[in-house]
């Protein structure tokens, strides 16, 4: 070939009238330089980072239904919110301080605005009006009406962040709603119809939709932990009043409960929101509330585990429905 020169003999044609030499043929060439691909998500595609923080979202809030029904008889709505969200504090906490202290990355001025309002109304608000639901209402009651968030987190997210609102997100928006109503048919046997339960449920559903709209923007400028770990100081503050009787249900609480206490504060409160937080930093508002529909099959998956409830067939129908239902929120129109 060509290139076959010996090492140190040089190359006569190689030079120019004015004297300038080429590069040897040897040489490494400045375009061959290091290799080194990055991987540059395609618009709406998902890292496996994200899918898995919305795994993990969807079984820990599915556990805490399982959880709130085993410790309830011991807490009553406001101490056991508060319980869950003083936990939480302490345990994210240690994550999340050691990277204030080091960063200072505090909220200024008018950035607390949002994150008063998601940890009074989500943190707060939702907790104490979904556990206080829950002593009136059975659980498919409950699970259809908390489902309404979704749907309305799709329509803020299209008028509010400029999402729009995509086919697919709409039709399967509404077959995993179809879903969720298959569950409530069958759960239970019997169901209490409460006003007070119905208008409580559909509160907490109001108030986590909007939550979900605020916080979005944040997360653009704080970690994920760091606005989960903001909105639950504000919501543990909010809730204070009921301290002292907090303090009173955990003297008389058996220690299975106050375990439970202490699991619904790390998992499904402190984990549980931060992964949330985290993927919805990476998806759309609408895709990612469109995933809670699951929420109430995998619900009945874990107390068939934990509480040996046997589902039935309206619940593995309904839980099937809603699989189908998500995974059309996921598909793109074309």
């Amino acid at each position: 070939m060509a290139t076959t020169a010996q090492t140190g003999s040089p190359q006569p044609d190689s030079s120019h009238p004015d004297g300038t030499h080429e590069v040897p043929p040897h040489a490494p060439a400045p375009v061959s330089a290091p290799k080194t691909p990055t991987k540059t998500p395609q618009p709406g595609q998902i890292s496996r980072l994200g899918i898995a923080a919305v795994v993990v979202t969807v079984v820990l809030w599915a556990s805490a239904f399982v959880g709130i029904r085993a410790v309830g008889p011991s807490f009553s709505p406001g101490s056991l919110t508060l319980g869950r969200l003083a936990i939480a504090a302490v345990v994210l906490g240690l994550v999340v301080l050691p990277q204030l202290l080091k960063n200072g990355n505090l909220p200024r001025g008018r950035e607390w605005w949002p994150i008063l309002a998601y940890g009074v109304m989500w943190f707060g608000g939702y907790n104490v009006a979904l556990n206080a639901a829950e002593h009136l209402l059975d659980a498919g009651t409950a699970a259809l009406l908390i489902n309404v968030n979704p749907i309305l987190v799709a329509i803020m997210a299209g008028l509010i962040l400029k999402e729009g609102f995509p086919r697919w997100l709409i039709i399967g928006s509404l077959v995993a709603f179809g879903g969720v109503a298959v569950i409530a048919l069958g759960s239970g046997q019997r169901s209490t119809a409460d006003v007070t339960g119905v208008l409580l449920c559909l509160l907490a559903a109001a108030l986590a939709a909007v939550s979900v709209i605020v916080q979005k923007p944040v997360l653009r400028k704080f970690p994920a932990a760091q606005a989960t770990w903001f909105g639950i100081m504000v919501g543990a503050v909010c809730c204070l009043p009921f301290s002292g009787q907090l303090v009173a249900e955990l003297q008389a609480a058996p220690l299975p409960a106050t375990l439970g206490l202490v699991y619904l504060g790390v998992f499904p409160t402190a984990i549980a929101f931060t992964t949330w937080a985290y993927a919805l930093s990476l998806i759309d508002a609408g895709r990612l509330a469109a995933t809670t529909y699951l929420v109430p099959g995998t619900t009945i998956l874990i107390s068939w585990l934990v509480l040996g409830e046997i589902p039935t067939v309206w619940g593995l129908v309904g839980g099937a429905i809603c699989l189908v239902g998500v995974g059309l929120t996921r598909r793109r129109s074309r």
